[in-house]
Protein backbone atom coordinates (compact mmCIF):
# COMPACT_ATOMS: atom_id res chain seq x y z
CA UNK A 1 0.00 0.00 0.00
CA UNK A 2 1.60 3.62 -0.74
CA UNK A 3 0.03 5.83 1.10
CA UNK A 4 0.33 9.76 0.85
CA UNK A 5 2.95 11.75 2.40
CA UNK A 6 2.39 14.88 3.63
CA UNK A 7 4.91 17.33 5.87
CA UNK A 8 4.26 19.88 8.86
CA UNK A 9 5.15 23.64 7.96
CA UNK A 10 6.83 23.17 11.74
CA UNK A 11 9.63 21.41 10.43
CA UNK A 12 10.53 25.16 9.15
CA UNK A 13 8.64 27.73 11.02
CA UNK A 14 6.59 28.68 13.87
CA UNK A 15 4.20 30.69 14.20
CA UNK A 16 2.62 29.90 10.53
CA UNK A 17 1.61 33.54 8.38
CA UNK A 18 0.80 33.63 4.81
CA UNK A 19 3.98 34.26 3.53
CA UNK A 20 5.72 31.12 5.14
CA UNK A 21 3.00 28.92 4.10
CA UNK A 22 3.68 30.30 0.33
CA UNK A 23 7.13 29.32 0.89
CA UNK A 24 7.09 25.82 2.72
CA UNK A 25 4.31 24.82 0.57
CA UNK A 26 7.13 25.10 -2.48
CA UNK A 27 9.71 23.56 -0.31
CA UNK A 28 7.04 20.87 0.45
CA UNK A 29 6.32 20.32 -2.90
CA UNK A 30 10.09 20.41 -4.53
CA UNK A 31 10.75 17.76 -2.26
CA UNK A 32 7.73 15.74 -3.22
CA UNK A 33 5.11 15.80 -0.59
CA UNK A 34 1.27 16.41 -1.67
CA UNK A 35 0.08 17.21 1.43
CA UNK A 36 1.15 20.31 4.06
CA UNK A 37 -0.20 19.66 7.43
CA UNK A 38 -1.08 23.50 8.82
CA UNK A 39 -1.27 24.14 12.15
CA UNK A 40 -3.73 26.69 13.75
CA UNK A 41 -1.77 28.58 16.67
CA UNK A 42 -3.16 31.59 16.48
CA UNK A 43 -6.52 32.18 14.66
CA UNK A 44 -6.62 34.19 11.89
CA UNK A 45 -2.53 34.01 11.73
CA UNK A 46 -2.96 32.66 8.07
CA UNK A 47 -5.72 32.79 5.39
CA UNK A 48 -7.50 29.28 4.92
CA UNK A 49 -8.54 30.68 1.10
CA UNK A 50 -5.62 31.65 0.77
CA UNK A 51 -3.77 28.04 1.66
CA UNK A 52 -6.62 26.22 -0.35
CA UNK A 53 -5.78 28.49 -3.48
CA UNK A 54 -1.88 28.10 -3.11
CA UNK A 55 -2.20 24.35 -2.15
CA UNK A 56 -4.81 23.37 -4.88
CA UNK A 57 -2.31 25.50 -7.60
CA UNK A 58 0.51 22.72 -6.37
CA UNK A 59 -1.94 20.01 -6.67
CA UNK A 60 -1.39 19.90 -2.70
CA UNK A 61 -4.19 18.95 -0.12
CA UNK A 62 -3.91 19.82 3.46
CA UNK A 63 -4.58 18.37 6.75
CA UNK A 64 -5.18 20.60 10.16
CA UNK A 65 -3.62 20.37 13.50
CA UNK A 66 -4.45 22.28 16.58
CA UNK A 67 -1.84 23.65 19.09
CA UNK A 68 -2.78 23.28 23.02
CA UNK A 69 -0.68 26.26 23.97
CA UNK A 70 -1.18 28.86 26.70
CA UNK A 71 -4.47 29.53 27.40
CA UNK A 72 -6.27 26.35 26.01
CA UNK A 73 -7.17 23.62 28.37
CA UNK A 74 -10.08 21.58 28.13
CA UNK A 75 -9.96 20.41 32.18
CA UNK A 76 -9.84 23.89 33.29
CA UNK A 77 -13.30 25.68 34.27
CA UNK A 78 -11.94 29.39 33.34
CA UNK A 79 -10.71 28.20 30.24
CA UNK A 80 -13.17 25.44 28.73
CA UNK A 81 -15.25 27.88 26.75
CA UNK A 82 -12.78 29.05 24.84
CA UNK A 83 -10.76 26.38 24.19
CA UNK A 84 -14.42 24.89 23.02
CA UNK A 85 -14.49 27.82 20.27
CA UNK A 86 -10.67 27.45 19.71
CA UNK A 87 -11.57 23.66 18.46
CA UNK A 88 -14.75 24.62 16.25
CA UNK A 89 -12.50 27.34 14.49
CA UNK A 90 -10.08 24.85 13.86
CA UNK A 91 -13.16 22.63 12.45
CA UNK A 92 -14.31 25.66 10.36
CA UNK A 93 -10.65 26.17 8.55
CA UNK A 94 -10.12 22.58 7.71
CA UNK A 95 -13.48 22.85 6.16
CA UNK A 96 -12.39 25.79 4.28
CA UNK A 97 -8.99 24.12 3.44
CA UNK A 98 -10.47 20.96 2.68
CA UNK A 99 -8.88 18.81 5.70
CA UNK A 100 -11.14 15.50 6.58
CA UNK A 101 -9.33 15.79 10.44
CA UNK A 102 -8.10 18.21 12.93
CA UNK A 103 -5.57 16.09 15.29
CA UNK A 104 -3.80 17.09 18.20
CA UNK A 105 -3.63 16.66 22.17
CA UNK A 106 -6.86 17.92 22.85
CA UNK A 107 -7.04 17.64 26.51
CA UNK A 108 -5.02 20.28 28.54
CA UNK A 109 -1.94 23.12 27.83
CA UNK A 110 0.88 20.29 25.99
CA UNK A 111 3.80 20.70 28.54
CA UNK A 112 1.11 20.64 31.82
CA UNK A 113 2.06 18.10 34.17
CA UNK A 114 0.37 16.94 37.43
CA UNK A 115 0.15 13.96 39.48
CA UNK A 116 -3.53 12.56 40.09
CA UNK A 117 -5.04 10.11 41.82
CA UNK A 118 -7.57 7.54 40.47
CA UNK A 119 -10.34 9.27 41.53
CA UNK A 120 -9.17 12.87 40.17
CA UNK A 121 -8.27 10.90 36.70
CA UNK A 122 -11.49 9.45 36.85
CA UNK A 123 -12.80 13.00 37.35
CA UNK A 124 -10.37 14.59 34.55
CA UNK A 125 -11.59 12.24 32.55
CA UNK A 126 -15.17 12.60 33.00
CA UNK A 127 -15.17 16.71 32.63
CA UNK A 128 -12.55 16.24 29.43
CA UNK A 129 -15.54 13.86 27.66
CA UNK A 130 -18.20 15.75 28.35
CA UNK A 131 -15.90 19.20 26.96
CA UNK A 132 -15.46 17.08 23.90
CA UNK A 133 -18.69 15.61 23.29
CA UNK A 134 -19.50 19.71 21.64
CA UNK A 135 -16.93 19.83 19.49
CA UNK A 136 -17.12 16.25 18.43
CA UNK A 137 -20.18 16.99 17.44
CA UNK A 138 -19.88 20.37 15.66
CA UNK A 139 -17.04 18.42 14.03
CA UNK A 140 -19.34 15.31 12.79
CA UNK A 141 -22.13 18.03 11.58
CA UNK A 142 -19.97 19.15 9.20
CA UNK A 143 -17.78 15.73 8.34
CA UNK A 144 -14.56 16.04 10.24
CA UNK A 145 -13.15 14.08 12.23
CA UNK A 146 -11.38 15.52 15.47
CA UNK A 147 -8.32 13.04 16.10
CA UNK A 148 -7.37 13.12 19.88
CA UNK A 149 -3.51 12.33 19.88
CA UNK A 150 -1.83 10.52 22.99
CA UNK A 151 1.39 12.22 24.65
CA UNK A 152 4.55 11.24 26.45
CA UNK A 153 4.64 11.49 29.94
CA UNK A 154 6.38 14.49 29.49
CA UNK A 155 3.97 16.64 27.96
CA UNK A 156 1.40 15.24 29.35
CA UNK A 157 -0.33 14.03 32.51
CA UNK A 158 -3.83 12.77 30.84
CA UNK A 159 -3.36 10.69 28.30
CA UNK A 160 -0.47 8.93 27.33
CA UNK A 161 -0.97 5.38 25.83
CA UNK A 162 -3.87 4.12 23.25
CA UNK A 163 -5.41 2.08 26.22
CA UNK A 164 -5.76 5.14 27.92
CA UNK A 165 -7.26 7.29 25.08
CA UNK A 166 -9.41 4.26 24.53
CA UNK A 167 -10.45 3.75 28.39
CA UNK A 168 -11.09 7.88 27.93
CA UNK A 169 -12.96 7.96 24.85
CA UNK A 170 -13.99 4.79 23.23
CA UNK A 171 -18.01 5.60 24.02
CA UNK A 172 -17.82 8.21 22.08
CA UNK A 173 -15.32 7.06 19.23
CA UNK A 174 -16.77 5.72 15.93
CA UNK A 175 -20.09 5.42 14.56
CA UNK A 176 -19.76 8.90 12.94
CA UNK A 177 -19.18 11.05 16.18
CA UNK A 178 -16.89 13.10 15.30
CA UNK A 179 -13.87 11.44 17.20
CA UNK A 180 -11.03 9.64 16.44
CA UNK A 181 -7.12 9.12 17.09
CA UNK A 182 -4.04 10.52 16.14
CA UNK A 183 -1.09 8.64 16.66
CA UNK A 184 3.03 9.83 16.36
CA UNK A 185 5.76 7.48 16.14
CA UNK A 186 7.65 9.45 18.14
CA UNK A 187 5.22 9.13 21.61
CA UNK A 188 4.50 5.54 20.40
CA UNK A 189 8.05 5.12 20.98
CA UNK A 190 7.98 6.31 23.93
CA UNK A 191 5.38 5.29 26.12
CA UNK A 192 4.09 1.82 24.70
CA UNK A 193 5.40 -1.43 25.28
CA UNK A 194 4.63 -2.36 21.69
CA UNK A 195 3.59 0.31 19.20
CA UNK A 196 2.83 -2.34 16.81
CA UNK A 197 0.07 -3.57 19.26
CA UNK A 198 -0.73 -0.09 20.48
CA UNK A 199 -1.42 0.19 16.79
CA UNK A 200 -3.99 -2.64 16.48
CA UNK A 201 -5.68 -1.95 19.53
CA UNK A 202 -7.12 1.37 18.14
CA UNK A 203 -7.52 0.00 14.77
CA UNK A 204 -10.27 1.74 12.81
CA UNK A 205 -10.77 4.54 15.29
CA UNK A 206 -6.95 5.85 13.58
CA UNK A 207 -7.61 9.16 11.83
CA UNK A 208 -4.34 10.38 11.52
CA UNK A 209 -0.83 8.91 11.95
CA UNK A 210 1.92 11.71 12.46
CA UNK A 211 5.69 9.94 11.78
CA UNK A 212 9.52 10.81 12.07
CA UNK A 213 12.52 9.07 14.12
CA UNK A 214 12.45 7.96 16.88
CA UNK A 215 14.88 11.33 18.48
CA UNK A 216 12.41 13.11 16.60
CA UNK A 217 14.52 14.00 13.48
CA UNK A 218 14.50 12.50 9.78
CA UNK A 219 12.42 9.02 9.78
CA UNK A 220 14.65 6.24 8.84
CA UNK A 221 17.99 6.38 10.08
CA UNK A 222 16.53 5.53 13.23
CA UNK A 223 15.90 2.60 15.84
CA UNK A 224 12.05 2.67 14.64
CA UNK A 225 10.94 -1.06 13.66
CA UNK A 226 9.58 0.43 10.43
CA UNK A 227 8.81 -3.06 9.59
CA UNK A 228 6.52 -3.41 12.68
CA UNK A 229 4.61 -0.17 12.17
CA UNK A 230 3.78 -1.05 8.75
CA UNK A 231 2.76 -4.39 9.51
CA UNK A 232 0.35 -2.85 12.55
CA UNK A 233 -0.98 -0.38 9.60
CA UNK A 234 -1.68 -2.88 7.04
CA UNK A 235 -3.51 -5.01 9.83
CA UNK A 236 -5.84 -2.22 10.70
CA UNK A 237 -6.40 -0.99 7.20
CA UNK A 238 -5.17 2.30 7.81
CA UNK A 239 -4.54 3.54 3.96
CA UNK A 240 -4.44 7.30 4.79
CA UNK A 241 -1.59 9.67 4.85
CA UNK A 242 1.61 9.52 6.58
CA UNK A 243 2.12 12.77 7.81
CA UNK A 244 5.91 14.68 9.14
CA UNK A 245 5.87 16.05 12.17
CA UNK A 246 8.85 17.56 13.87
CA UNK A 247 10.17 20.69 14.35
CA UNK A 248 12.47 23.94 13.90
CA UNK A 249 14.06 25.25 16.72
CA UNK A 250 14.20 28.77 15.30
CA UNK A 251 11.15 30.14 17.50
CA UNK A 252 11.81 29.86 21.10
CA UNK A 253 8.04 28.65 22.22
CA UNK A 254 7.62 25.73 20.03
CA UNK A 255 11.50 24.52 21.07
CA UNK A 256 10.98 24.56 24.35
CA UNK A 257 7.39 22.82 24.11
CA UNK A 258 8.68 20.65 22.46
CA UNK A 259 12.50 20.00 23.67
CA UNK A 260 14.45 20.86 20.40
CA UNK A 261 17.40 21.47 22.08
CA UNK A 262 19.98 20.39 19.08
CA UNK A 263 19.49 20.42 15.28
CA UNK A 264 18.17 17.20 14.38
CA UNK A 265 19.39 17.13 10.78
CA UNK A 266 21.69 19.08 9.02
CA UNK A 267 19.08 21.42 7.94
CA UNK A 268 15.31 21.32 8.00
CA UNK A 269 15.27 20.60 4.23
CA UNK A 270 17.20 17.85 4.70
CA UNK A 271 15.42 16.31 7.73
CA UNK A 272 12.58 16.41 4.79
CA UNK A 273 13.79 15.37 2.23
CA UNK A 274 15.47 12.52 3.99
CA UNK A 275 12.33 11.36 5.35
CA UNK A 276 9.78 11.90 2.26
CA UNK A 277 12.77 9.75 0.40
CA UNK A 278 12.88 7.07 2.95
CA UNK A 279 9.07 6.25 3.66
CA UNK A 280 8.82 6.69 -0.82
CA UNK A 281 11.07 3.82 -1.42
CA UNK A 282 10.23 2.01 1.64
CA UNK A 283 7.05 1.47 0.96
CA UNK A 284 7.65 0.78 -2.72
CA UNK A 285 9.34 -2.11 -1.91
CA UNK A 286 6.91 -3.10 0.31
CA UNK A 287 4.44 -2.76 -2.19
CA UNK A 288 6.74 -4.81 -4.57
CA UNK A 289 6.92 -1.73 -7.20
Amino acid sequence: MQRELGVNTWVWVSPLDDAALVRVAERASEIGYTLLELPVEAPGGWSPALAAERLGERGMGARIVGAMGDGRDLLDDSLRASTQAYLQHCVDVAVAVGSPTVAGPFTARTGRVWRMSTDERARALQVLREALRPVAAYAAERDVTLALEPLNRYETSLINTVDQALDALEPMLGAGGGLGLALDSYHLNIEERSPEAAIRAAGDHIAVVQVCGSDRGPAGPDHTDWDAFFDALDDVGYSGPLTLESFTGDNDTIATAASIWRPLAASQDELARITFDFLTDYQAHRSGS
